[in-house]
Parts: structure tokens; C-alpha cells; sequence
């Protein structure tokens, strides 16, 4: 017997295992619980218990002593357990952590540490070499460097000797002195995927994104196995995917099915931003947000911009040529040319390490930007979640857990890597230890802690028919106008009936406001758009 939100039942609470990505050495888990009735399992529930007053984890299908379980889909369930046993009382700890030991999870266990599974952040401290090799690219001398950051000569060359250690002040001083250093990498979301068990695309449109439901599109696709897509303005930047609602012929009752992915593309999350800002919301409120709906994230990518110039691809793809790196996975991918711009890939999904030309990639495609070189984290999964939890719970900046990955998932070195220390137990410390580093990597691997995780909040537009149009047609409606057929195609122009994916797009281009919020902000876009530094508090301009 067990009561459910205060309506007593028949049902057998039967315990059906740990939720993994909740597993951590903790006063509270999160356990999943089966209601038995006559021998079936009627219905589960994902309930919030005290490992205290759980006392021993139950093994699988075994009876749990839960007397009630109160809560809602959208807020969480809480299970209250009857008093265990005196000589049970405790033990839940100790079981958390034989499962931790065993799964490997727990507070960013899957992708923390180099042999040892460890908790502790492992990144690179900025040194003399590194202070050398800033002094180098930026063309100064010790003289130059000294007068700028208001110091002797003498502590510049006791900084670069090693005799005096290089302080986090005295590195806030020299980005402060240098703006094109400190704004050289920035760090920002790329692309987002989550999953809604509970929902469906009207309601992640409406409650969760809090976007105007008419700039969407609603149109059938078979992908993913879903039948229906949102998409805003008509487009794949912003979309959400689930099941249209199917009428019984026989009843003519609605059936909605429940479950939905919301898909933010490179440029749906700069849209989204938007969306973010008009709502004086930041990247960490939308996840909090997301969380309270049960979404779970199946993607997510993060980019680091080097809008310096500090990587170069064809020193990065010479390196992998000639062995010259360690990689925590044994898979590895060059595509590209020295044209068209190269790109490298370091393992499989669900956890892949990418760096390319950003640069020569949007100029093939008609774009121009501000980044040299991007490297990318692509999450998949539990990878992803464990990120984001790190993020949410553990009070850790997103740069500093990005560039934590990257220092120990993948290293570039000046010389080759000997194979028997590639075979070695101890290879990352034998490597770092005996091959100097590549500088480029290295630097931007110590300097990374310092930059920014931004947002950049961009509006819908039509750039990509304009540059189309510009570069394909525009040559074919000269030759027209000098012959005289100018005002047909104006006619044309005008009486023109535009498809549903058109007038979509026309609305949210021509639409300022594209979300729900009562108080919108006056943004100007025509402007060179303003980012916004995440890791402020309130998410205000950087």
C-alpha cells in the first residue's frame, strides 16, 4: 500500500535502479520506482529519496519501504521512506560510491582526469615560455612590455627565467594592457539539442523557448522518427520536432503523443540570444528553465573562436601528419586541403575534439567573419549533461570546465612523440614532461581560462536570399532592364504569391520583438552587434 499526491493505492513499490546522470556521493538520489499490482508493473516514477532514511540501496526488483510519494511531472516526485533498520542506517553512502567506482559517473567523472578519475580542475598555468612566446607574437621587447604594464625590465626577465612565478594578477594585468590578447578567444554555444519527454512543440514554443508561436511554420517530416516540425521563420535555425496529434476515426477523439527535440543550429542559437535578451535571460536561466520541463540535453557544442590568428590549420594537420600530438582517443580524421581549409577530428561520438578554418569555410560559403580558427567540443548524450551539470551545480565557470576538456583530452607538441611512451601508462605526464609543447596550443590553452563566454544576439534576416540574389541574379536582371523588360519583372515582383516558408520569414525579419516577454528591449540591430559576457552575473554587456 502506498499513497500517491494523498490517494492511497494498491500498488507495491518495487525499487528499478539508480537514474544515471543524478549518481553522486549525495544526501538525496534520484531513483527510479515501479508500482506493482498483481504481479505488473502498472506505472514508474522518478522520485527524489533520502539516502539517509533509504539506508541500504535495495538490489533490483526487490520491495522499497516508500510509504509516499508526493510531487508532479513538471516539479519532481519525492518519495518518504519508512525508518530502516537501526544496522542498515548509513550504508546508502557507501553503495553510492561502490556504483560511482563502477560507472564511472558522478561529479564529471566521464570526462575529468588524466589516469585517475579525479574531481579536481586540470588546467594549464600560464608560464615563462608562455610569456615569451606573447612577447614574440606580439613583437615587443622586454623594455616595450615593462613600460606598458608599468614594471622594471628586470621582473619581465625574472618572469621569463622562471625565478618569479607569474601571479593571476600580473596575467589580468598584461590582457588588461593588451585588449587584442584579451579578446583574441572567446568562448559560445554552437549548437543545442534538447529533449522533452513531457511536451509537446507548442508548449516548448510557448513555455519553455517563449517565442511568438505565429513566426513558426508548422509543416510533416519523417525525421527522427517524429511527424511533425515547428520551424522558425520557416527555416532550420530554430525548430522543434514531435508527433502531430491523429484523430480516431472511430471515436474522432485526439490523440497527442508527448515528446519533443528542440534544435538550435549554429545560427539559431545566435537567434536565440536574441530571444534570451529580450527576456534579460542568459544561457544558464534558459538550462535552469529547461530542467524544470524534464529537457535533457542530447547535444551540445561548444566553440572556442581564435580570432587572432594565434592556431594555424596547416601547422595543427602537419602535427597529426607527423605524429606530433597525444589524443586521449585513438580515433582520429584530416579533411580538407590547404585551399578550401582544413579540418581535424579527434574521436566518435558521443565526444568529439574539432578544429577548422572558420574563416576560409565561411568565405566558401559567400561570409565574412571575425574568427581565424575554431576548435569544438561536440557533446552527445550524457557527455553533454555532465558538462551542464558541472555548469549548473558545482558553481564552475563554462570556459574554465571547456578548457579543463581540452587540456586533458588532446595536446600538440613541437616534437614527435616516441611510440613506447605512447604505449605507456603514464603517457600524458611522459609527454609533457620530455616533448616541448606546440606554443600556439599550449598558449591557448593557458590563456584560456581568462577569456569570455559570450553571447552574440543576432535578428533573423533575408542575408541569405540577398547574397544569393546579388551574386546569381542580379547580372540576368541588367541584361533585362536594358532591354526593355524591366516592368515585367516588376509586375512580376508584385503580383507574386510567396510560399508559407516566405511569408514566415518575411514576419520574423521584419518582427523586432520575437518573444513573449511584457517588457521588451530596445535593441538596434543596425548596429555592430553588442556581446554579452555570460559570466556576468546578470548576463549585462560585456
Amino acid at each position: 500500500m502506498i499513497t500517491i499526491n494523498n490517494e492511497p493505492t494498491a500498488y507495491t513499490p518495487i525499487f528499478l535502479g539508480t537514474i544515471q546522470h543524478s549518481l553522486r556521493l549525495s544526501l538525496q538520489i534520484l531513483i527510479m520506482v515501479g508500482m506493482k499490482l498483481n504481479d505488473e508493473i502498472i506505472e514508474t516514477y522518478n522520485v527524489t529519496v533520502s539516502t539517509i532514511a533509504l539506508g541500504q540501496i535495495p538490489n533490483i526488483g526487490n520491495e522499497i519501504a516508500i510509504d509516499e510519494i508526493t510531487g508532479s511531472e513538471l516539479s519532481g516526485f519525492k518519495a518518504n521512506i519508512r525508518q530502516s533498520d537501526a544496522q542498515m542506517q548509513n550504508t546508502a553512502s557507501t553503495e553510492l560510491e561502490k556504483l560511482v567506482d563502477l560507472k564511472n559517473v558522478g561529479r564529471y567523472q566521464l570526462l575529468k582526469g588524466k589516469n585517475i578519475m579525479t574531481q579536481d580542475m586540470n588546467t594549464l598555468e600560464f608560464d615563462a615560455n608562455h610569456l615569451k612566446y606573447v612577447r614574440q607574437i606580439l613583437n615587443v621587447s622586454q623594455d616595450s612590455l615593462a613600460k606598458r604594464l608599468k614594471i622594471t625590465r628586470q621582473t619581465v626577465n625574472r618572469f621569463e627565467t622562471g625565478e618569479q612565478k607569474i601571479s593571476n594578477k600580473f596575467l589580468d594585468k598584461l590582457l588588461g594592457a593588451y585588449p587584442e590578447l584579451a579578446e583574441s578567444i572567446e568562448v559560445q554555444f554552437d549548437w543545442v539539442s534538447l529533449t522533452f519527454p513531457d511536451l509537446t512543440s507548442k508548449q516548448v514554443i510557448a513555455d519553455v523557448l517563449r517565442l511568438q508561436e505565429n513566426l513558426f511554420l508548422e509543416r510533416p517530416t519523417s525525421q527522427n522518427f517524429y511527424t511533425r516540425e515547428m520551424a522558425f521563420a520557416g527555416e532550420k535555425n530554430i525548430y522543434i520536432q514531435d508527433f502531430a496529434p491523429v484523430k480516431n476515426p472511430e471515436t474522432q477523439a485526439v490523440d497527442q503523443k508527448f515528446g519533443t527535440t528542440l534544435y538550435l543550429t549554429g545560427k539559431g542559437t545566435r537567434l536565440f540570444e536574441k530571444a534570451l535578451l529580450e527576456q534579460s535571460m542568459n544561457w544558464h536561466d534558459f538550462f535552469e528553465k529547461a530542467r524544470l520541463y524534464r529537457g535533457h540535453l542530447t547535444r551540445l557544442d561548444i566553440a572556442i573562436n581564435d580570432k587572432w590568428g594565434l592556431l594555424s590549420m596547416n601547422d595543427l594537420v602537419k602535427a597529426v601528419q607527423e605524429k606530433r600530438f597525444w589524443s586521449k582517443s585513438k580515433s582520429y580524421a584530416v579533411h580538407g586541403n590547404v585551399d578550401d581549409g582544413w579540418t581535424v577530428d579527434f574521436g566518435k561520438s558521443p565526444f568529439v575534439i574539432r578544429a577548422y578554418d572558420k574563416h576560409k569555410e565561411q568565405a566558401n560559403k559567400g561570409y565574412d567573419t571575425d574568427v581565424k580558427t575554431r576548435v569544438e567540443l561536440e557533446l552527445h548524450q550524457d557527455k553533454a549533461e555532465y558538462v551542464l551539470d558541472e555548469w549548473l551545480n558545482h558553481d564552475k565557470k563554462l570556459v574554465d570546465i571547456t578548457f579543463d576538456i581540452l587540456y586533458t583530452y588532446l595536446w600538440f607538441t613541437n616534437g614527435k612523440i616516441d611510440d613506447q611512451q605512447l604505449k605507456s601508462d603514464t603517457v600524458r605526464d611522459e609527454v609533457e614532461a620530455t616533448v616541448e609543447p606546440m606554443p600556439a596550443w599550449s598558449l591557448l590553452t593557458a590563456l584560456g581560462k581568462k577569456m569570455k563566454f559570450v553571447r552574440e544576439p543576432k535578428k533573423q534576416s533575408v542575408e541569405r536570399i540577398e547574397k544569393w540574389v546579388l551574386q546569381s541574379v542580379v547580372p540576368s536582371l541588367a541584361v533585362l532592364k536594358k532591354t526593355g523588360h524591366w516592368y515585367e519583372i516588376i509586375e512580376a515582383i508584385n503580383t507574386v504569391e510567396l510560399s508559407a516558408e516566405h511569408e514566415k520569414l518575411v514576419m520574423a525579419t521584419t518582427k523586432n520583438a520575437i518573444t513573449q516577454a511584457s517588457k521588451q528591449l530596445n535593441i538596434n540591430f543596425e548596429k555592430p552587434t553588442k556581446k554579452y559576457n555570460e559570466d556576468d552575473e546578470q548576463g549585462k554587456g560585456a
